[in-house]
Parts: C-alpha cells; sequence; structure tokens
C-alpha cells in the first residue's frame, strides 16, 4: 500500500498508513497561511480490499461546518469523478472504500489541473473570435493569461470574468471552460448574438500558483487574493495588480467572480448591495440578471446565500465589491457548492464538472439579458 501525493495540486500528510483498516491523514496548510481544507491524493493497494480513512484535525479547517453532509470525490482514471460517504464528527472525517483498480484518486472536489488550463488557452486562442494577451507573470513564474473573446469597439460592452482566486474552487474554472466553449461555437445562435453587443474579458484561473500547489485559498506567498483588490502589490498578489491595470484599460460593463462554497449546497450570487455607489440601476440589472439566470436552469437558486452588505459597508477588498464600485457597474460574486445542489441532488456525483460547465452555458443568457438593458 502507498500513498502518494507528489502531483499537480496534490495535498495530504500521512499520520499512519501501516494497514488498509486504520489509515489516519491530515492535510497541509496552504503557504504562510493558516487556511487548509483542500485535499488531493494517490492510493496505490490491493483491488478489492476495504480501506477505511480518516482525515484527521478538521476541526481547524477553514470551514469546520463544510465537512456537514460532505462526500469525498475519487476517480479511478482522473476524468470521472463519482462520490463516496463520509462521516464528519467535528474533528475527524471518515470513510470507507474498496477499490476497483491497483490506482484510485480521492480529492475535495474534482481537480482541473494545470495541463487542461493550458489546453483551454492554446484551444481558445486558435478560434477566430479570440486572442491570448499574457497579463504577466505570478510569483512562482507561471503565466497570468486573459482570453479576449470578441473584437473590441466603442460600441461594444466590456463584459469580464474571473474564476478561481481561490484556487481550491476548481468548480470555477470547470464553469469557466463551459462558458467559454459555448462563447466559442460558431453554431451557437446565443454566442453569436453576444459577440455582436460585447467582448468578453476572461481570466480562467486566477491563482495558478495556489491550484499547482495545491492551496486552497491563498497563492504562492500565502496571500487571499479575494481580499486584495483594494491595494494589490507586485510583492504580494501580482495576479490582481495586473488584472485591475487591464479593467482600467478597457473598461468594466459587468463582471462576474466565479468560486465554491465550501458550506452551501446551492448555487447563489453575492452582489454588491453594500458599495457607497449602489443605486436603483444596478438593483435593477442584478434583478434582471437573477431572473434570467433562473429562468435558464433550475440549478440556480435565490433563497439561500450570504447575509447582504448594509448600505456602505461592504468589503472593497473583495473583487466584486471593488469592480463594483471601481467601474459602477453589476458585479457579482457566483458560489457553486463543494458538496450537491440540495435542490437537485445527484448522489452518485454530486455537484460535478460537467454541471459546472454547463451552468458557465446557462450564465450566458444572463448576461445577455443584462446587455439588452445596457443598450
Amino acid at each position: 500500500m502507498h500513498i502518494s501525493a507528489n502531483f499537480d495540486s496534490g495535498n495530504i500528510q500521512i499520520i499512519q498508513a501501516e494497514t488498509p483498516d486504520d489509515i489516519k491523514l491530515a492535510i497541509n496548510r496552504d503557504n504562510n497561511s493558516e487556511f487548509f481544507q483542500w485535499f488531493h491524493f494517490r492510493l496505490q493497494s490491493t483491488p478489492f480490499e476495504t480501506h477505511n480513512f480518516t482525515l484527521t484535525g478538521l476541526d481547524k479547517s477553514a470551514y469546520p461546518g463544510g465537512w456537514q453532509g460532505y462526500s469525498v470525490a475519487v476517480s479511478y482514471d482522473r476524468e470521472e469523478w463519482f462520490r463516496v460517504d463520509a462521516e464528519f464528527d467535528g474533528q475527524s472525517l471518515s470513510f470507507s472504500f474498496t477499490p476497483e483498480h491497483d490506482m484510485v484518486y480521492f480529492a475535495y472536489f474534482a481537480p482541473y489541473s494545470y495541463e487542461r488550463h493550458l489546453d483551454l488557452i492554446a484551444q481558445a486562442q486558435t478560434s477566430f473570435d479570440c486572442r491570448h494577451k499574457l497579463l504577466g507573470q505570478t510569483l512562482d513564474g507561471r503565466d497570468m493569461s486573459l482570453l479576449i473573446i470578441g473584437e473590441p469597439r466603442e460600441d461594444r460592452k466590456s463584459v469580464w470574468i474571473t474564476a478561481r482566486q481561490h484556487p481550491g474552487e476548481t468548480m470555477a474554472e470547470w464553469c469557466a471552460e463551459g462558458l467559454i466553449t459555448r462563447l466559442l461555437d460558431d453554431q451557437d445562435g446565443l454566442a453569436r448574438a453576444l459577440l455582436d453587443e460585447a467582448v468578453f474579458y476572461i481570466v480562467p484561473n486566477m491563482n495558478p500558483d495556489g491550484s499547482v500547489r495545491g492551496h486552497l485559498r491563498t497563492n504562492a506567498v500565502g496571500a487571499n487574493l479575494n481580499r486584495e483588490w483594494a491595494t494589490p502589490t507586485a510583492e504580494r498578489s501580482p495576479e490582481v495588480l495586473y488584472v485591475l491595470e487591464e479593467m482600467r484599460a478597457t473598461g468594466v460593463d459587468m463582471y462576474l467572480d466565479l468560486h465554491g462554497d465550501e458550506a452551501l449546497p446551492y448555487n447563489f450570487v453575492a452582489g454588491s448591495e453594500g458599495v457607497p455607489s449602489y443605486d436603483e440601476r444596478m438593483q435593477h440589472l442584478e434583478s434582471i440578471f437573477k431572473q434570467a439566470l433562473l429562468n435558464a436552469t433550475p440549478e440556480f437558486q435565490t433563497q439561500h446565500g450570504y447575509p447582504v452588505d448594509k448600505p456602505g459597508e461592504a468589503d472593497l477588498t473583495i473583487a466584486s465589491n471593488a469592480v463594483a464600485e471601481g467601474f459602477n457597474c453589476m458585479a457579482f460574486t457566483l458560489e457553486m457548492p463543494f458538496k450537491d445542489n440540495a435542490d437537485l441532488p445527484d448522489p452518485a456525483y454530486g455537484w460535478s464538472p460537467q454541471r459546472s460547465m454547463q451552468l458557465g452555458e446557462d450564465l450566458l443568457v444572463a448576461v445577455r439579458a443584462v446587455l439588452a438593458e445596457l443598450r
């Protein structure tokens, strides 16, 4: 029996692994940070023998409530990720699994690899409607890639979409992939109509360093990028610095920041009600977006979500708030579950890459509804 995590986005610490019936593991913290929740490891062992796992110390994890009702993502081929039930006692997560093959992978959510990220960028930029722009390098020397979809013109709106500021929230990049794929489908009428009205500026992965390092929430030096939007620096948060500089060059008429939530088993959005410039116009645009997305997919809902900020009390270090205030535009944080959508549960797969990608496609329906109001 062998357990390893020395690969892209791998994260596990072996406490005890002498016999299959009593395997104790822990999750490593993000570098220079107290955050930990993301895990991703491989087991090589004897097929058809039951293995009992315990992830320890989770009462100190970033979101202990996220382990209640959580099911572990498991895969043999790293393509299909199914779910295995687990139990949380307030401190440890326990689950049993009997592998059918010699090798099996376990993860907090289906990983989105750096190689797949590079493939997404490379394939997208071959489209007639898309070009790639290098914004700069991360602290670990990786490229910050921007996809520009559509032809920039004065009569076209600028729609910005960022994903995966928190690297462990891999559903965000799965969602971005679905959105990009549909937007580049020249046989899709909605995509063609959108590109007549707007230019899309998409950063599929805001945090490639944290992604590769197996972090939950921070970049290479432990910065939570979604708390860096007020005063980003080249030394601590160049990822945000580059994107903000480009936003100022292009302008922003609409912004979506794609995320995942550990605890809430729903898809929902967080608006900008607390920013100083929030007014009836912003409120109207938010309502248009939400109603259009409700009409487009039953995967979305508005009953469950975060508490609404009081007027003038928004945290302007958060991306959607900073962009809403800085560009006087509609800006949303979209949250997807790590667990499942409680409104449409799927015990076998939970919330999945496929559902994340489909939601990305459906988001374009709501984007067009808002663009119609901006004409």
